[in-house]
């Protein structure tokens, strides 16, 4: 039987195609531009928000910073705070979305939580919510709205995703000893992201780099048995620093939020290898509610 994260997975093409569908039905309530921005999440959301900041000041619509939900610099002047929460229950969110004095606009998976209260507007992405406590569609969905806010099309990026699920896990990834995934700008948020799941669901030994900075002393653990993996562009150099040390070099061209994909499936086919179940990861629980 397929776990629940697994048909989750699957299902990202369309749960893409809908997103991006839905950011040009609800744009009015999305950052504008020049608007100063804050977005914020947890975990995995907070990994969307690093991509989506940089994607945003990078195309010249304003300043964009993204944090950690409880790590929000409360002395610095924004014009609109973004969360991203899947579940709409998070404590940390609510604490900051019910505090800070500039409109709010919450992403969720659920229309009918908390966050619908703490924030001036909601998007819902009920179409991309999980059974799952590893986050996957959702995420990437959220993530697939704010691209398509931005100008981009998705359609390439929906196309590389179904080709991602159909693409073979070779024994050199599922047998590895560790993986370190690397990006650069907007997809070092993926390289966090992907190395999130394979501790999550496979309980793997995972790190996670902006590529340039890898070279900096973490390329030491690569070794044989051992990947690096790159989200984007690879940096001039670096496949062959990595092959220098006996590792795997595994680069794609597929769109850098697909290739996200494939180290999700990879992360649920180590986690059932090893006979762990990857819907309910060791001491993890779906939202983080504090007393």
């Amino acid at each position: 039987m397929s776990t629940h994260v697994a048909v989750e997975i699957a299902t990202q093409p369309d749960c893409w195609h809908r997103a991006s569908t839905l950011a040009k039905e609800v744009a009015p309530v999305l950052p504008r531009p020049g608007e100063r921005v804050a977005v914020v999440g947890c975990g995995t959301s907070w990994f969307m928000a690093q991509s989506y900041a940089w994607l945003r000041e990078a195309r010249g619509q304003g300043y964009t910073d993204a944090f950690a939900a409880s790590e929000f610099p409360g002395a610095r002047d924004y014009d609109r705070v973004v969360a991203i929460t899947r579940s709409g229950t998070t404590s940390e969110v609510l604490d900051l979305l019910e505090s800070v004095p500039v409109p709010t606009l919450a992403l969720t998976a659920d229309g009918s939580t908390p966050v619908v209260d703490a924030s001036d507007d909601v998007v819902v992405l009920d179409f991309a919510d999980e059974v799952s406590v590893v986050q996957t569609r959702f995420a990437t969905s959220a993530l697939a709205l704010l691209r398509t806010s931005l100008g981009e099309d998705l359609t390439p990026a929906v196309a590389d995703c179904a080709a991602a699920l159909d693409l073979a896990l070779p024994a050199e990834w599922t047998e590895a000893a560790q993986f370190t995934f690397l990006g650069r700008g907007w997809t070092v948020g993926l390289a966090h992201e992907a190395a999130l799941k394979m501790r999550e669901a496979a309980g793997a030994w995972t790190e996670s780099y902006p590529a340039m900075d890898y070279r900096h002393g973490p390329i030491s653990i690569t070794a044989p048995g051992r990947l690096a993996w790159m989200f984007g562009a690879t940096p001039e150099g670096l496949a062959a620093d990595v092959a220098a040390t006996g590792g795997m070099f595994v680069t794609s061209a597929l769109d850098p939020m697909a290739n996200l994909v494939v180290a999700q499936r990879l992360a649920v086919h180590i986690a059932e290898a090893a006979g762990l179940n990857p819907d309910q990861p060791r001491h993890l629980t779906r939202s983080v509610i504090l007393s």
